[in-house]
């Protein structure tokens, strides 16, 4: 497939919002808190929920122990940043009204026993998938990077799918579950397998593949409906956006602003590659699964699958190659300086998890880190 190159978006930055699910934990001893509606109750007062503005709210999610957060689509990273930190803040007075914090981490680190929200959609999700819809208590990053079209949206999409691991990688913040160390960097995203739609996706070549595709899962009776596609990245249903999903919620904002602009990069990169008719790597789904699965483990701290030749190297080396790969949209949108500073920091510093293995360390407990965290996040 070709198109005419002028045609794309060289001329203009694409827009990129964020999408946060955040823990609400005891303000004492860190436990999880299922206060999601009180939380909502009082936003809703404050007028922090729903408006008719696209992004800038704080909302439910599957759990009463999480909220949502979004942010409207910018241009700028810094304004994102500033989004990001605002939305969190709300979700932050809200919550400490209902005696709780916020704590942006991918898996709650101490023990849990979810508590499913009022809804008719989530409880037919826990008649169907038992367990898995019981025990799901995780919280992503996901980034919108705004597309022109349904078919650009699924020709950045098979483009970009080998790269995701690495945005993973670099967010990775997730190293507990039901109170003990699950020897991940993101078990999140080990979680996120029991899904019976989720991970990456084959090669569709335009948007009414990717819609037949989507039809075909839900006629199996498997999935509820198509918002249970929790595929890497996907095209959204709500916005004329490709949603990046692959990420853990990041302690540090400055992270989920990272990701951003590497995921914003990676959408306009593989757009310009289909709008130029450049084909789409063919690697297999269950070679990116296991890209998956080595960055979900180890993080920034061990080899990564690079997503040229699929075989492993040092992190910074992929993450390097990554860089180099989406360069020139990186220049285009002025964001090469803030991402390099950014991969640099990560690191240097770690990433969140990391640090949430760090603090542990320093406190001796788990209840009393998880305290210290919510105050980083």
């Amino acid at each position: 497939m070709t198109r005419d190159s002028s045609s794309s978006t060289h001329d203009r930055v694409r827009t990129v919002g964020v999408e946060e699910e955040l823990l609400l934990v005891d303000a004492e001893n860190g436990a999880p808190r299922s206060v999601a509606s009180e939380v909502l109750r009082v936003a809703r007062r404050r007028g922090d929920t729903e408006t008719d503005e696209i992004g800038g709210s704080v909302g439910p999610e599957m759990q009463e122990q999480q909220v949502e957060t979004d942010t409207p689509p910018e241009e700028y990273l810094g304004l994102l940043e500033l989004d990001i930190r605002r939305w969190r803040d709300k979700a932050r007075a809200a919550a400490k009204e209902a005696g709780a914090l916020i704590l942006a981490s991918g898996t709650t680190p101490l023990p849990v026993v979810p508590r499913t929200v009022d809804d008719d959609r989530y409880a037919a999700m826990s008649e169907r998938f038992g367990l898995t819809a019981s025990e799901q208590l995780t919280c992503g990053c996901h980034v919108h990077v705004s597309v022109d079209s349904d078919d650009e949206a699924v020709g950045a999409l098979d483009r970009i799918r080998a790269w995701l691991p690495v945005l993973l990688a670099v967010s990775a913040n997730s190293p507990f579950w039901q109170g003990g160390d699950s020897g991940y960097a993101s078990y999140r995203s080990q979680v996120m397998t029991r899904w019976p739609t989720n991970g990456p996706t084959e090669i569709f070549g335009s948007g009414a593949a990717y819609a037949d595709h989507l039809r075909l899962l839900v006629d199996t009776g498997v999935p509820l409906d198509e918002g249970m596609a929790y595929f890497d990245a996907r095209p959204s249903r709500n916005y004329p956006t490709l949603e990046v999903r692959v990420a853990d919620v990041c302690l540090d904002p400055r992270d989920a602003v990272l990701v951003a602009g590497l995921a914003r990069a990676l959408v306009e990169t593989g757009a310009r590659e289909w709008a130029q008719g450049r084909p789409a790597d063919p690697v297999s789904v269950a070679v990116l699964r296991l890209a998956m699965w080595q960055a979900g483990r180890h993080g920034i701290s061990g080899a990564l699958l690079d997503p040229e030749t699929h075989k492993p190297r040092p992190a910074r080396d992929v993450v390097d190659r990554l860089l180099d790969h989406i360069g020139p949209a990186l220049r285009d949108s002025g964001d090469m300086a803030r991402v390099e500073q950014g991969i640099d920091r990560v690191f240097t510093r770690g990433t969140g998890s990391s640090t949430q293995r760090r603090v542990n360390s320093e406190e001796g407990r788990l209840d009393r880190a998880v305290v210290r965290l919510a105050g980083l996040s």
